[in-house]
């Protein structure tokens, strides 16, 4: 596991480091996240140290999503976007965070999902990935 010492939202968390905070409950936290990409732009953070989401507890995890859900609800009303993107990063950052990202038809995102949908639809490399046999083996694979 990565080294809490040096965690940007282990500083948050603790109150070291100034944030936004929107929302927060005993196991997860919301603040804005301070590059947006859009206005209200948020990060939902684990209070816990840990570098992917799937290591969560079942109950961090529930907070985690509970929260993600109770401020998109509330960015939904107050921006009024298309939709929410959500994605779980913790890659540049090892400690586990939510994107929240209200997202409008034509800006950034949404062109960049456009071409990222038309992408997945289309090369020979990845039309092998949904014949029978590869959803089959795939599904095998997975399944519990």
């Amino acid at each position: 596991m990565t080294n809490p010492e040096n965690c940007v939202f282990c500083d948050i968390v603790a109150g070291k480091t100034s944030a936004y905070k929107i929302y927060e409950d005993e196991l997860s936290m919301c603040i804005l996240d301070i590059h947006p990409y859009t206005k209200g732009h948020c990060l939902v953070i684990s209070k816990r140290h840990v570098p992917w989401w799937h290591e969560l507890t079942d109950e961090e995890n529930t907070s985690l999503f509970k929260i993600a859900k109770i401020v998109s609800n509330k960015m939904m009303e107050k921006f009024k976007p298309d939709f929410i993107f959500l994605y779980a990063r913790g890659r540049r950052i090892p400690h586990t965070h939510l994107f929240l990202i209200p997202t409008y038809s034509g800006d950034v995102l949404d062109k960049f999902f456009n071409a990222l949908e038309n992408f997945q639809e289309s090369p020979q490399m990845l039309a092998g990935l949904k014949t029978p046999e590869q959803m089959e083996e795939a599904t095998r694979l997975l399944k519990f």
